[in-house]
């Protein structure tokens, strides 16, 4: 067993060849650039990513193969690093990516627990119920779907509104597979633009606020450019929807908001301004805001579970089994058995581990080096203008979350304009294509059939186009 050491030495030696070594702040480096462990961390992220694209197909949840493909790329490096003695390195590398992904995943972690919260209130089933009630025309029904969703997704993140407009198109379009193509087209790219132009619509926006490169009010000067890429793709649609309206809903549900629905959604918006004015005011990290947010839904869930109130007046009539009234007493009554785990437990665990496997692979990648030389070549060479635009291209076929997380992590010097370029062309960019983004891809999934991949490829052009003016008209107005 003694011997073991200088054999498996020399062993190593063999495999990694003299490298490039550099000093970081603190911190030995080496340049893998050039090695066969950074070809093959490339590879192994390339080929989790594919297997990311193909969920749909494959039914395989998209947060394994990039947790596996964290792992593998970290290990590569760390092989490398211990063979040198540097042995500190890495595990200072890996806790400053991964105090990245803490933030982020308890930041969405008390989001996602509000929306939960509110959903098992019944707050998105009413507004899905008053939509398909009121009797719109079909062209009606895509212009209110578009706008609430380009509206709502700056608070309830792009993902869960595309999911909401979905439904009610699926609810009111059973009849016109045409409409329900259409109009998914229509959600997600209104959600990805509504959620470019606020710090809680995206990921993306959150990742850049979170970083301080741009200030909370400032996001919304994308609201116009963002507005601008919603329409003019909808305004062109909308020429080839069908025509009249769908036939009355006649199974006499209705959805009514349980106890302490919209008190939730204000405390969501209070939660929203804690987690701002901590940022602006204390020069506290927002995610602290959020969490001291989710104290608010805590306390306010122990009251729902000891508010022992009478049912609504309905609730106590003397009903016949079967009538509509009947119903909602079995169905809608206000449910006071809330618990607030639960309300956690259901939060969407495969996309926060998904961030996980995504930040802890890109963090490798940068660590090896290619992201300062991808930094070097394209904001250096191509210039920051270019960079950022070509950064929505990327994101239509890579997703705009690694692609934001990697160029956050080349951290190029550019002014406040151009980082609000790129968290435009990064959240709207990935409208492009329907799997360019989470509410695309999950949308492929909850409108299997009528919303596909090539469904979505045929109105590209019109989604670019609009991509283009919203670039335009933001050199327009904050250039």
């Amino acid at each position: 067993m003694k011997l073991a050491g200088p054999y498996l030495a020399s062993f190593l030696l063999l495999l990694f060849p003299t490298l490039t070594f550099a000093s970081g702040p603190g911190q030995p480096w080496i340049d893998l650039t050039s090695h066969w462990v950074g070809y093959a961390a490339i590879t192994v992220f390339l080929v989790s990513y594919i297997l990311v694209i193909l969920e749909e197909k494959i039914h395989m949840r998209k947060s394994k193969p990039v947790m596996i493909a964290a792992g593998i790329i970290w290990i590569l490096i760390a092989a490398v690093y211990v063979n040198h003695g540097f042995t500190h390195s890495v595990e200072v590398a890996i806790r400053h990516n991964f105090l990245e992904y803490t933030e982020l995943f308890f930041f969405l972690l008390v989001a996602m627990t509000y929306i939960n919260a509110m959903l098992e209130r019944g707050v998105f089933d009413a507004l899905r119920s008053w939509l398909v009630a009121k009797g719109f025309s079909y062209k009606t029904l895509f212009w209110l779907t578009g706008i609430l969703a380009f509206f709502i997704s700056p608070v309830a993140d792009n993902l869960t509104t595309a999911l909401i407009m979905c439904a009610v198109v699926m609810a009111v379009g059973v009849d016109k597979p045409k409409f329900i193509g259409i109009a998914c087209i229509n959600i997600v790219v209104a959600a990805n633009a509504g959620g470019a132009f606020s710090p809680f619509g995206d990921i993306t926006t959150l990742m850049v606020w979170q970083k301080g490169f741009v200030d909370f009010a400032t996001f919304f000067d994308l609201f116009i450019p963002s507005l601008v890429n919603f329409l003019i793709p909808a305004i062109i649609m909308s020429f080839v929807l069908p025509k009249g309206r769908p036939a009355p809903n006649d199974d006499g549900d209705t959805f009514y908001v349980k106890h302490g629905g919209l008190a939730i959604v204000g405390l969501f918006l209070l939660t929203i301004v804690t987690a701002v004015s901590f940022h602006n005011f204390l020069h506290i990290p927002p995610v602290y805001g959020m969490m001291f947010g989710l104290g608010y839904l805590k306390l306010y869930s122990y009251y729902i579970r000891n508010y022992k109130a009478d049912l609504p007046a309905m609730g106590n009539l003397d009903l016949p089994p079967g009538s509509h009234k009947s119903r909602y007493k079995e169905k809608y009554k206000p449910d006071y058995d809330f618990d607030i785990f639960d309300r956690v437990a259901h939060s969407e665990w495969d996309t926060l581990f998904f961030f996980y496997g995504v930040i802890l692979s890109v963090g490798g990648l940068g660590f090896i080096g290619y992201l300062s030389m991808s930094s070097a070549y394209i904001y250096g060479e191509l210039g920051p203008d270019v960079a950022n635009i070509l950064v929505g291209f990327m994101s239509a076929i890579v997703d705009n979350i690694p692609v934001m997380f990697a160029v956050l992590t080349m951290n190029p010097d550019m002014s406040e304009f151009q980082w609000l370029l790129v968290t435009l062309t990064a959240g709207v960019g990935g409208s492009m294509l329907s799997i360019g983004s989470a509410a695309g891809v999950a949308l492929m999934g909850q409108a299997r059939g009528h919303y596909t991949f090539f469904s979505h490829l045929k109105w590209t052009p019109v989604i670019a186009l609009g991509y283009g003016a919203s670039i335009y008209a933001h050199y327009l107005i904050n250039g």
